[in-house]
């Protein structure tokens, strides 16, 4: 009778009670879209808003029940823009949205507005404003030093670790495939899988996942392959690539996972839940 009782289900109907129980293995909902302008991605991105639900949120501290919020980097101060750098917790300090950057390289850098420099990162490679378009303008974004940023989530305005239900990047000039990316992680630096950004040459690409509940506790953007320089040519074919707009999921406050139950791996190539005593 023990062991009947630990073979409570068959694979083929845990898949249910699994995505229920984790956000782990909840079936993702992905909005992809490329084009020559803004206006090709637009239908993708308002989607995608869907997919979140509820409205925009103002940038203030603390948590909305529903809702998103949005980074279009058109309101950085020009004292925090190109040549400057963008402090890493700009977004959840100055303007609370619960996001902080994190880079291998040496730190981020946001375009400068025209008038007061050079437009979408020519103070680096004269060549960029011809292969740079916005989807808002005028502002882009980028690592500096390195084509990887992660992104942490927070409640806005605090340091207690927070987790969305959804992320998306706009990226400007994907000119490779399978290069440009997003990963998904939980609050156990668990990947949820990483989904590529399709190819626009000179264009606008857009990529965002949903669908995990609220289980987003960071995110790895990967832009292209090479970083930005005057000399960008380390890599054949090299593809240089920054971003525009991030949307994402109201920051919630982490909850950690039910305790109640217990994930069994089986020797027969199934999986098997037990309940957990728990004191009255």
């Amino acid at each position: 009778m023990k062991k009947q009782w630990l073979w409570l289900i068959t694979m083929g109907v845990m898949a249910g009670i699994i995505g229920l129980a984790s956000p782990s293995f909840a079936v993702p909902v992905v909005e992809q879209a490329s084009g020559a302008n803004a206006a090709a991605i637009q239908a993708s991105i308002d989607a995608f808003r869907a997919d979140l639900g509820g409205s925009l949120n103002p940038n203030v501290a603390g948590s909305f029940a529903s809702g998103r919020r949005e980074i279009n980097w058109d309101g950085v101060p020009d004292g925090f823009a190109a040549p400057n750098s963008l402090p890493s917790n700009f977004f959840n300090v100055n303007s609370p949205r619960g996001a902080i950057f994190s880079t291998p390289g040496t730190g981020f850098e946001v375009s400068g507005n025209a008038g007061t420099a050079p437009v979408r990162f020519d103070n680096i490679n004269p060549t960029y404003s011809s292969i740079f378009q916005t989807f808002s303008a005028q502002r882009l974004f980028t690592g500096v030093g390195s084509t990887v940023v992660d992104v942490n989530f927070f409640v806005p305005g605090s340091t207690n670790p927070a987790t969305v239900s959804g992320f998306g990047s706009v990226f400007t000039d994907v000119d490779l495939a399978n290069t440009t990316s997003i990963q998904y992680f939980n609050a156990n630096n668990v990947s949820l899988g990483t989904f590529f950004a399709p190819v626009a040459n000179n264009g606008l690409s857009f990529v965002g996942v949903s669908g995990f509940g609220d289980g987003i506790a960071r995110v790895r953007i990967t832009s292209g392959n090479a970083v930005l320089g005057p000399n960008d040519l380390n890599g054949i074919p090299t593809d240089v690539v920054v971003m525009d707009d991030f949307i994402y999921g109201e920051p919630k406050a982490a909850v950690p996972e039910p305790s109640a139950l217990v994930l069994l791996a089986t020797g027969l190539g199934g999986i098997a839940w037990l309940r957990r005593k728990t004191a009255n």
